[in-house]
């Protein structure tokens, strides 16, 4: 039966409108990290990189003669992020953030069967196609 994070995991992707304090276990995440503005075409192609190695990771998986122990089909999890502002627009902060300046760590969950391995492969499988792309 297919994970559906939505479903399954309200608790965590789905909040209510009032705050409330939870625990959440730890997962692992593909991560890219980053500098610049959210409306610049790097800041788009992050979040393309991201998306296609995730969908690698998922659709391979599927296609695998034996699948990874405690396998199980799953909706690909939302993109997810952390923002900062570097150390220099801190020390210079006057109350206006320049988006230039901002500091990301941008993330998608993996289920907990993707194993470092198979990243690794997925993400060369991933460049490799990206550059026979053009």
């Amino acid at each position: 039966m297919k994970h559906e994070w939505r479903k399954k995991e309200k608790t965590v992707y789905i909040p209510k409108n009032k705050p409330k304090l939870i625990t959440i276990p730890e997962y692992q995440f593909i991560t890219l990290s980053g500098k610049g503005n959210p409306n610049s075409p790097f800041f788009s192609e992050c979040i393309g990189v991201l998306y296609r190695v995730a969908y690698a990771i998922k659709m391979n998986l599927k296609t695998l003669k034996e699948a990874p122990k405690n396998y199980n089909d799953w909706t690909v999890y939302p993109l997810e992020g952390i923002w900062d502002i570097t150390e220099k627009a801190k020390q210079n902060f006057n109350g206006q953030i320049n988006k230039d300046e901002l500091v990301f760590n941008l993330m998608i969950r993996q289920p907990h069967f993707v194993s470092d391995k198979y990243f690794n492969d997925m993400l060369e499988f991933t460049k490799i196609k990206s550059l026979t792309a053009f």
